[in-house]
């Protein structure tokens, strides 16, 4: 299982899976990012958190922890 986490920069990556419940899992899909969508990769923070994204035309930050709760491949 590869995870949002462990996609590298510049890799275009579809998602697969959605873990996690309840509200954080819910804030992920209210912001775009649900099954089948594609997401690239721009950025990662020099500490590696937080992670750039552009999902659906728009760019978004995401925290470690959240993109380790999308599974992709």
């Amino acid at each position: 299982m590869k995870t949002l986490k462990q996609a590298k920069i510049g890799e275009t990556v579809t998602v697969v899976k959605l873990h996690g419940e309840g509200a954080t899992k819910q804030r992920i899909m209210d912001m775009g990012v649900i099954k089948g969508v594609n997401l690239f990769v721009r950025k990662v923070a020099p500490l590696g958190d937080p992670i750039e994204i552009t999902v659906r035309g728009y760019e978004l930050s995401l925290r470690r922890a959240d993109a380790e709760m999308i599974e992709v491949n």
